[in-house]
């Protein structure tokens, strides 16, 4: 078994990798011409259009990890098929439950892999790109470092620790110049929440310099801020929730639950990230009765056909369904199992059906 588990693995790998790369490819240029359209906007151009679709990279690799597994089993095993490989696996005494564990374990490899790209790589480059982007077209903020978010307002510096998706800022710190660029005052907040055309902010702390340098230090519970950082300025920094990690989805429902805020669409994305190993290996095992099942009656073409239907046809499962779950105020993980369940029942059904 260990000799048919490393072939088996072998010729999935290459093919998935084969079908991933073309998939990236497709995705990525698709990607690039949506972005032509925002070209000429501020100093937004060819370059900075590029840079955005590379980085957006990782993030299609995450989303098409199911469906590139599906293809690469398809072909990879519809080769064999060819070949009258697998006919003879199965004269040999090699079970399905055999073929379909060799298949899964490379599948496995899939699945961490995928993990690590969703919640260390794509984050990340995500969160870049959508910055690059907004930078690139909002002229009127500037983020220097990447020591949380930096903008100007005028002549007032302003660093904020972290931007939750609902616009709350974080670890908000001010600093006001005046013209001839000295510091006037430094204020301090632990948090703050647009309402009615001005931030709120909590646990203010002010430190006042006049122009001799003396100081002074005023504390407050809260205090109002105006400024022209809106949280329609903002909203171009933030990632989609299914873009986000586990670990942030995780630490912002509790955020919003704890507020009494809606939840749905990250509890949605939440779940969907706790989905992707068992729809990867659903995909995985789709494939191999597949193969078996058109071994007579058609070749590579039409196999690899219906297996780009069925890819599709998950991938726009598990999108649409989604928002019809939300927008008809269903149980997102509903809306996250729904879709792999069913085509598992699908590869169930079909499994047994060669046996």
């Amino acid at each position: 078994m260990v000799i048919l588990d490393r072939y088996l693995g072998k010729i999935i790998l290459q093919y998935t990798l084969i079908s991933m790369g073309v998939l990236l490819a497709l995705f990525t240029f698709v990607n690039f011409l949506d972005q032509l359209g925002s070209i000429g906007k501020g100093n937004y151009g060819i370059v900075q259009a590029i840079e955005y679709v590379i980085l957006t990279i990782p993030r299609l690799l995450y989303e098409l990890f199911p469906m590139a597994a599906l293809l690469g089993t398809i072909i990879g095993l519809s080769l064999l098929a060819n070949d009258s490989e697998l006919i003879v696996m199965r004269a040999s005494g090699v079970s399905m439950v055999q073929i379909t564990a060799a298949a899964l374990k490379m599948g496995g490899m899939f699945v961490i892999f995928a993990i690590i790209v969703g919640e260390v790589v794509s984050p990340l480059t995500e969160t870049k790109a959508q910055r690059g982007r907004a930078e690139a077209m909002q002229q009127n903020i500037q983020q220097q470092t990447n020591f949380g978010l930096w903008m100007r307002d005028v002549q007032t510096y302003v660093n904020v620790g972290e931007v939750l998706p609902d616009l709350t800022l974080l670890r908000v710190k001010v600093f006001e110049f005046d013209d001839e660029k000295h510091l006037r005052s430094m204020v301090t907040a632990d948090d703050g929440i647009f309402r009615d055309g001005f931030w709120l902010v909590n646990n203010v702390k002010q430190t006042l310099i006049d122009p001799g340098g003396k100081t002074e230090t005023l504390h407050t519970p809260s205090a109002q801020w105006q400024s022209r950082v809106t949280p329609q300025i903002l909203s171009v920094f933030l990632i989609k929730p299914d873009q986000l990690s586990f670990w942030q989805l995780s630490r912002y429902i509790k955020h919003l639950a704890a507020n009494q805020q809606k939840t749905d669409p990250f509890e949605l994305a939440f779940w969907g990230k706790l989905m992707l190993p068992l729809s990867t290996a659903v995909m995985v095992v789709l494939a191999i009765p597949f193969v078996f099942t058109n071994i007579r009656s058609g070749g590579l073409g039409r196999s690899l056909f219906i297996g780009i239907m069925l890819g599709l046809g998950f991938y726009a499962a598990n999108k649409g369904f989604g928002y019809v779950v939300l927008a008809n105020g269903l149980s997102p993980f509903l809306g996250a199992t729904l879709p792999v369940i069913c085509f598992l029942f699908l590869a169930l059904v079909m499994m047994r059906r060669i046996e």
